[in-house]
């Protein structure tokens, strides 16, 4: 093949009434969702007395019309119209809640020990939740967790420094290193046991409330919002300016409104045109909080199909690592494993397995691996192994006062080519960045394909991020959250026996 210029057009989406367009905000104004429905999302909420009271006015507030983004004009910033105007039914203002005091987090998250401060810390929002669980008939779909902003900060790794006068003396234990003999030992006494357990978890209190939740109830989906977001006006520095610059109201509104809705159960929208029997895999490797081998690595997979539903699938737990930073590999075992199982998912749900099935990655595929790939497929399925990487490297540049249309596809050789998915788009009148924008690098690594087609459904799946109400993603969805999927999946003890689960407990 000559090396050429193409243009993919923009795919368009499905939504209520079997109406197309391109725009999600768009698209759920004038028709609404594709899983049009009358029933009410069923919340649980729990933070804090003031997050409580955040919530609710944001709850209230999310029933109005809220307008567009002072100034803008772009289509981007559409004025959000109500949650009843654009999903049928009136977001909860009558729920469940939990209330957490101050000086119990406060007394958990300020421990010295940051393993103990973020498992203490955690301990006391998931406890509740799963008690609640337990005890009341009324189910809830999703469980919005209200964090205080001193969470966010100290929560996560390398957090900011707590001050001296906050400190708070945490258990003398054996600490990590303990926790890491005990890793192929039997301890002597169970005081040990007991005390590395905070050791074998992450130190990232939303990673680890997820995964945690996972492990405990696999039912219990939850979205983890910031009180700063709620209300930002209420968090202000000495000169009453607003300590974290948030995105416009009716924005926020958008993106909370989809999440919510996606992690209720219910679909936004979906591609409008697909080929049937199609499936997408994203390979995800990350390596485990504790591992007394450096070279051990937890392989995931996120399955999506042409319905724009999604699974994880946890695979085995191994010396996947090569040594070379981001390269993991699996042997020929554990690959055709992994994938029988999404097959055998897959023919579950359709009742035959699919003509094709695309595995996205970020690095090449070794000879053994793809044999185990290929062993776990049946013969009536092509698979194809495609490399996705960010390549900062290539520019175009445009005659015009705009930059390069997303769409622009460089077809360099019948194998490889270079996919503009961001860019400038018409139908915004903009650019959604301050750079020239570069383009993603495809490469048909493994199998038989034709590339334009490949470069056509990958900027299909640049539109299936439920977690924002967004035009478009610049990564595929097969590999936009893999770096997030891998953290919960390894932000504690590996337990190779999860069964898989909705995407939605994932972001």
């Amino acid at each position: 093949m000559n090396r050429e210029l193409v243009f993919i057009d923009e795919p368009a989406l499905l939504f209520g009434h079997n109406q197309v367009t391109e725009s999600p905000k768009d698209g759920l104004f004038m028709f609404g969702p594709l899983d049009a429905s009358t029933n009410q999302m069923r919340i649980g909420v729990i933070g804090t007395r003031d997050g409580l009271t955040y919530f609710n006015k944001w709850a209230r507030r999310l029933g109005d019309f809220i307008p567009a983004r002072s100034g803008s004009t772009s289509p981007q910033h559409r004025p959000f119209p109500g949650f009843d105007a654009v999903f049928n039914s009136a977001f909860p203002v009558i729920y469940p809640e939990i209330t957490i005091a101050d000086q119990e987090w406060r007394s958990a998250l300020f421990i010295n020990d940051r393993w103990q401060a973020i498992y203490k810390t955690v301990e006391i929002f998931a406890s509740r939740i799963l008690q609640h669980r337990r005890q009341e008939d009324a189910p809830v779909d999703v469980w919005y967790v209200v964090i205080p902003e001193d969470i966010y900060k100290h929560g996560r790794p390398n957090p900011v420094s707590i001050p001296s006068d906050l400190r708070v003396k945490g258990k003398v234990t054996g600490g990590k290193k303990l926790a890491k003999q005990l890793i192929t030992a039997i301890p002597l006494f169970q005081e040990d046991a007991e005390d590395v357990v905070p050791y074998n978890y992450e130190v990232n209190f939303h990673n680890q409330l997820k995964a945690r939740l996972l492990d405990a109830d696999p039912n219990v989906v939850v979205q983890i919002v910031r009180e700063t977001m709620l209300s930002p006006s209420s968090f202000v520095d000495i000169h009453g300016r607003p300590i974290r610059k948030v995105q416009d109201e009716a924005t926020i509104a958008w993106n909370f409104s989809t999440t919510s809705y996606f992690k209720s159960g219910q679909r936004p929208w979906r591609l409008a045109s697909v080929r049937p029997r199609v499936c997408y895999i994203g390979l995800v490797y990350k390596r485990p909080v504790l591992s007394a081998d450096e070279r051990m690595a937890c392989c995931g997979a996120q399955m999506f199909l042409d319905s724009a539903d999604g699974l994880v699938f946890r695979g085995a737990v191994g010396p996947w690592y090569s040594g070379r930073a981001g390269e993991f590999h699996l042997p020929r075992t554990k690959a055709r494993e992994l994938i029988k199982l999404i097959v055998e998912a897959y023919r579950d749900k359709h009742g035959a397995y699919p003509q094709e099935l695309f595995l996205h990655g970020q690095t090449f595929f070794r000879d053994e691996e793809w044999e185990g790939f290929k062993e776990a497929v049946p013969s009536e399925t092509s698979l194809v192994g495609v490399r996705i990487r960010r390549a900062g490297n290539i520019k175009f540049f445009r005659l015009d006062k705009h930059p390069v249309l997303r769409g622009t596809g460089w077809m360099y050789s019948d194998r490889r080519g270079y996919l503009w998915t961001t860019g400038y788009v018409p139908y915004l009148q903009t650019y959604a960045g301050r750079e020239t924008p570069s383009p993603i690098s495809v490469d048909i690594v493994r199998g038989e394909a034709d590339l334009k087609t490949v470069m056509s459904d990958i900027m299909g799946l640049t539109k299936l991020n439920f977690n924002s109400c967004i035009y478009n993603d610049g990564i595929p969805v097969t590999l936009r959250f893999a770096n997030s999927v891998g953290e919960i999946l390894t932000a504690g003890p590996v337990n190779n026996a999860q069964r898989p689960l909705p995407f939605k407990h994932y972001i």
